[in-house]
Order: structure tokens, then C-alpha cells, then sequence
């Protein structure tokens, strides 16, 4: 029989308020601050719907995070908020202890639920003992309601349809807060609404995957220039119709890029597969006026102009994490990158090279750099085809980076045979014989080498510490 912690006191308090409804809705005005959160959750949990509702018209903290009690949005929470600000919005003067500043519907962990639940209680008790209480502020800060968005071509659901004609007939005296706004598939009218209803300042991180045309990147370019605290943009999957003309294809990227410019918080700059980007490179990065922390641009065709002007960018400077995964580098000079990497030695805390088709000569080549980049913790070079000397020169030349704690490298082109296919022995042997080098100098966290998908179940065999097998039938 398994023995559980007894309730806390708050905890059976909130549950003895609860047992009389009526006497908990007369009882807020004087209830201590302290059982306000518990008393909140018990609520929640047991469907007290008039509870919650005068709980919120009364809450004495400047935040309420009700997406943190949501597993997924749920309409009927959302409308008990929503009808318990509309009393209080209504109103001139406000509840003496309502303080009140942000509807958080964000389903994310929030802190604020922790603090007020085991062992922090009694600390958190202490703090809120000194507020003092005084009259409500003559002067009404508008209220916010802050949201993550998922915009599809789909027409919005139930609960963002509620959410948006609520806010829509009330803006005059709230704001519609996003910090992360995704948005898949055409634009609609859909989107161009809700961007409309949002407060763009407040979004810190944007990911767009979509078929961009004319007239949709015309309509909602300059609501991306709007995102002024704009921390992270991600652009992928972006394709343009087969009959676009180059000229238009210029157009397009010209109205898309013009907007970088009013973006002085951006650090985190991702493009994958975006096809409109070869040759354009320039044109791209030209407009980003603030050093990245972040540079990610991965499964794209680059030309030589682009990796010309990308070794000489002066916004990478400070790069933290550079990510050039899916991107062909078999006919490349090596010199750009290693001119790139020589840039960015001091600060580079991450290198992502998977996948690259890269040549034992190019690796050569950018040995000496990757020595200095003394700051890296993860390295990824799997994905290309390698051989044992050059690994082995590669491997001495990373050993004495001390704060290493991913490396993922390819399996030796010497484990497979002539057609191709992988033998485990050889691998295991030579891959031990690699990790051995790393081990000389210091003690490997995560060091792993990886064989190109197996052919029959698209699987690969990975070697850390041993070798582990691929599922399928014929394998060794």
C-alpha cells in the first residue's frame, strides 16, 4: 500500500470553502491573498464555474495564467474568464485587491502555479504579506490577453473564433499579446484578421511555412515589419508558383526582405528549403542590421555569390550556433567556410555540417579553424562520407576542445564494402579505434558515429561505446 503526502492546510481550506459555493463567492473579498491559487486549481479541477468567475473579477495578482491549467484549450474556462473580465472592464472603479494585468491562455508550465504549492508556499506567503493594498489606480492600464498562434488555412476553431470577436468588440480597452506565432499553408482572410487584432510588438518568434504569391506576401510583408521585439524568425517550405518569372521572383523577396529592417531585436535567423533563396542570398541578409546569435540556413541551394558574400557577412561576428545542414558542398571551395569559421572561432558554440556531401579535401581544409573554435559544445558532421585518415585528423584536432559534449561524426567509408553496403565488424573496430583517440585527451560525453540509412529498412547503425544494430532482416 503506497503512502501519499496528507493535503496541505491550504489545500483542505480551499476544499472546505468549496463545500459551500455561496459562502466562497461572499468570502473572496476578505479571503487571504495565500488561498486565492489553491482555492483557484480546486475550483478548476471540480467545475466550480460562478466560483472561478468571481475569483477572477477579484484576483489580487497581476497575472492569472489559466492556458498553464488547460491540457488543451478548453471554451468553457475560457468563456468563465472572459465573463468575469467583462464585469470588471465595465466597471469604473475597480475591486480594492484586483490587480490584474495579464490573461495568460499560453498552454505552457508556468512557475506561478509551483510557487504557490509545496514547499515554496510558505516563502511566497511571506513576500505577499508585505503588499500593501492601497485604493485602485485612477488611470486603467489595458488589460492583455496573451496567446500563442497557430494560423492554417482551415478557418479558425471554436475557442480562437470565441477568443477573437471577444477581443475584436472590445480593443478599445484590452491588447491581444503572441509571443510565438506560427503560420502553415496560403495566407487567408483568416490570417490577415487576427493579424490585424494583435498587438505585432509583442511577438518574439515567428515561423511561416507556406506557398507565397503576390498578392498574399503584398497583404501581410508589412505585418512582419511590424514585429519590432521580434527575437526569432523561421522561414520554411517556402515555395513560389513553377510560372513565376525571375523578375517576380525578385519583386517577392524585395517586399519580404525590406521588412528586416525595422527588426533591431532579431538574433535567430532560419531558412530551410526555401527555394526562392539561391542567388538572392545578398538580398537576404543585406536588410539584417543586428548581429546574430543564430545563423540556420539548411536543405537550400546556395551559388558561389552566396557563399561569397556569407563568408563575409558582418552580422555574424557573434554567432553562437551555425547551422548549414542539407546544403551541397562537394564542388565548393573550401575557403569560404573556413574563412566564416575563422570569423566566428571566438564566440561558435554549435556547428551543424550534416548531411553536406562534403570531401576529405574540404575537411582538411577547415581542421586548423576548428581547432580554435575553442568555445563549441556541439559538433555534427554526420551524414557525409568521410574516410578513416581523415577522420582520425579530424578527431585529433577537436580532442583538446574541453567544453565538447556532442559530437556526432560519419561511420568511416573503410565499414562498407565495395557495393556499398555496411560491414558491422569493420565498422565496430574502426569506430572504437576513433573513440579511442577522443579518450586520450578527455572522457567523451556524447560521441557517436553513424552509417548512412540501411537500404532495406532506412535505419542506420550507430556505434557509442558498441555498435547497435539497424531492425531489418538482413542485417549483420
Amino acid at each position: 500500500m503506497s503512502i501519499q503526502s496528507p493535503p496541505m492546510l491550504l489545500e483542505l481550506a480551499g476544499r472546505s470553502l468549496l463545500s459551500d459555493k455561496s459562502r466562497a463567492i461572499l468570502d473572496l473579498e476578505n479571503l487571504p491573498i495565500e488561498l486565492f491559487p489553491p482555492l483557484f486549481v480546486e475550483a478548476f479541477i471540480r467545475g466550480h464555474t460562478e466560483v472561478l468567475k468571481k475569483m477572477v473579477q477579484a484576483w489580487p495578482f497581476t497575472c492569472l495564467p489559466l492556458g498553464a491549467l488547460m491540457r488543451k484549450p478548453q471554451l468553457e474556462m475560457l468563456q468563465v474568464a472572459l465573463d468575469g473580465l467583462d464585469m470588471l472592464l465595465a466597471q469604473q472603479d475597480r475591486p480594492r485587491r484586483w490587480k490584474l494585468q495579464v490573461l495568460d491562455l499560453r498552454n505552457v508550465r508556468h512557475n506561478f502555479w509551483r510557487t504557490w504549492s509545496g514547499a515554496m508556499v510558505e516563502e511566497a506567503m511571506k513576500k505577499n504579506r508585505k503588499l500593501k493594498h492601497g485604493p485602485a489606480m485612477a488611470a486603467k492600464p489595458p488589460l492583455k490577453v496573451v496567446i500563442d498562434l497557430c494560423l492554417t488555412e482551415r478557418p479558425l476553431d471554436e475557442f480562437q473564433a470565441h477568443l477573437f470577436l471577444w477581443v475584436t468588440q472590445r480593443r478599445d480597452r484590452l491588447h491581444l499579446c503572441c509571443n510565438r506565432l506560427k503560420i502553415f499553408g496560403k495566407p487567408t482572410r483568416h490570417t490577415r484578421k487576427v493579424l490585424r487584432l494583435l498587438q505585432l510588438d509583442s511577438i518574439q518568434k515567428v515561423e511561416v511555412h507556406c506557398t507565397w504569391v503576390s498578392c498574399t506576401l503584398a497583404a501581410c510583408a508589412p505585418f512582419l515589419g511590424q514585429m519590432r521585439n521580434l527575437r526569432t524568425l523561421q522561414v520554411s517550405q517556402v515555395r513560389v508558383p513553377a510560372h513565376t518569372s525571375p523578375e517576380e521572383q525578385e519583386r517577392l523577396l524585395a517586399q519580404l526582405t525590406s521588412q528586416f529592417l525595422r527588426m533591431q531585436c532579431l538574433r535567430k535567423f532560419c531558412v530551410d528549403a526555401v527555394l526562392l533563396l539561391e542567388g538572392h542570398l545578398e538580398q537576404v541578409l543585406r536588410h539584417l542590421k543586428t548581429p546574430l546569435k543564430t545563423l540556420s540556413i539548411t536543405n537550400c541551394q546556395l551559388s558561389d555569390s552566396d557563399w561569397n558574400y556569407l563568408s563575409r557577412f558582418p552580422n555574424t561576428r557573434k554567432l553562437r550556433h551555425l547551422e548549414l545542414r542539407g546544403i551541397k558542398l562537394t564542388n565548393l571551395s573550401p575557403e569560404y567556410l573556413k574563412i566564416l569559421l575563422e570569423t566566428v572561432a571566438a564566440t561558435l558554440k554549435s556547428l551543424d555540417l550534416e548531411t553536406c556531401r562534403m570531401t576529405d579535401s574540404q575537411l582538411q581544409a577547415l581542421l586548423p579553424v576548428l581547432s580554435r573554435c575553442s568555445q563549441i559544445r556541439v559538433l555534427s558532421f554526420h551524414g557525409n562520407r568521410i574516410s578513416m585518415s581523415a577522420l582520425r585528423d579530424l578527431l585529433l584536432h577537436t580532442a583538446r576542445l574541453s567544453q565538447m559534449s556532442v559530437e556526432l561524426y560519419p561511420a568511416p567509408l573503410e565499414s562498407y564494402d565495395a557495393q556499398g553496403a555496411i560491414h558491422p565488424g569493420r565498422c565496430s573496430q574502426l569506430c572504437a579505434e576513433l573513440t579511442a583517440i577522443v579518450r586520450d585527451f578527455r572522457q567523451p560525453k556524447v560521441l557517436v558515429f553513424c552509417t548512412v540509412p540501411c537500404p532495406q529498412c532506412g535505419s542506420m547503425f550507430l556505434y557509442n561505446q558498441d555498435l547497435i544494430h539497424c531492425s531489418c532482416p538482413t542485417a549483420a
